[in-house]
């Protein structure tokens, strides 16, 4: 994988469809973790816990695990029912074993007719684990897109790897496949293209950074000061998307922003989002399309 540094300022206006200033995603992590890992090391489930005492892969880590199980039983079906609600969507990632652990989960979003795509096989399996097996990474992605065809019936266009912790093959492995995007690179506010020996793939990035996990959960924001941290972003993006079209990303865990104390922060989000007239509510496959069919040939050095 390989890609140009373009700065911001040499490159030519990003226009999305309808003049709109910002593409915004809500994306819903429908992740499923093993209660133990036959390990003495400690087990990493996908994201910070709520306990910090580590325990051992083989030990049942009860308090963190039921923790974040509330997301799957109870969190994202408030967040399901607001969504319809206000009559906007979310693009949904989901780990492989969500298929068939929660099912009821990834149902909801094909029943919604929203987006869904592949987010590894388990959430605590990090490809980066084989960075120096990519035989065995290969297997796992593979693996991975065959049940995601199996269970929605058709293939994944894209890819968010657990934790963002793909490795330098990851998006050679995507483009290979047939995959047009891979959202684990996050040094943007716009899509641009990544070079593999497979040809390129659109870069539609991921936020670890507008995440209710580093708000809500590192920063410890309140339920205001998470909203409001939303909005400004929302506003700065849609000031400056005016000449040049912008993406925002906004990761939401139901275990986390799922909560019944939190869900206002999304609602009155939302709400101003919807307020203004050029937010283009995207998946990220309209954007990667849009970006391949309109705007990526006139961009010199892309593909060099």
């Amino acid at each position: 994988m390989d890609y140009d540094y373009i700065p911001l300022p040499a490159r030519q206006p990003l226009k999305w469809p309808n003049g709109a200033h910002v593409a915004l995603i809500m994306t819903f992590n429908l992740e499923t973790w093993d209660l133990t890992k036959d390990t003495d090391k400690p087990y990493y489930a996908g994201g910070p816990a709520i306990l910090p005492d580590i325990l051992p892969g083989h030990t049942p880590d009860f308090p963190n695990y039921s923790w974040r199980e509330y997301g799957q039983r109870v969190g994202i079906w408030r967040l399901f029912e607001l969504f319809d609600s206000l009559g906007v969507k979310a693009s949904c990632t989901t780990n492989a074993v969500t298929f068939d652990r929660r099912k009821a989960m990834t149902d909801a979003v094909l029943e919604r007719g929203w987006e869904l795509l592949t987010h590894n096989w388990e959430q605590g399996e990090l490809l980066t684990d084989f960075a120096k097996d990519p035989a065995k990474e290969r297997e796992i992605v593979l693996r991975t897109l065959d049940h995601f065809e199996k269970h929605v019936g058709r293939k994944s266009k894209g890819w968010l790897s657990s934790s963002l912790r793909g490795t330098l093959q990851t998006a050679d492995i995507l483009a290979e496949q047939g995959c047009t995007f891979y959202c684990d690179i996050m040094n943007d506010d716009q899509p641009y293209l990544l070079r593999t020996p497979n040809g390129p793939i659109v870069s539609v990035p991921y936020s670890n950074e507008i995440n209710d996990f580093t708000f809500i959960t590192r920063k410890n924001f309140t339920t205001d000061q998470f909203r409001d941290a939303l909005i400004e972003e929302l506003d700065v993006l849609y000031e400056e998307g005016a000449t040049s079209g912008r993406i925002m990303n906004v990761g939401l865990h139901p275990h986390v922003a799922g909560r019944a104390h939190r869900i206002r922060a999304i609602r009155q989000f939302i709400e101003h989002a919807k307020s203004l007239p050029g937010v283009w509510w995207a998946t990220r496959e309209e954007i990667a399309e849009w970006y391949l069919q309109n705007h990526e040939t006139h961009i010199p050095g892309q593909l060099g």
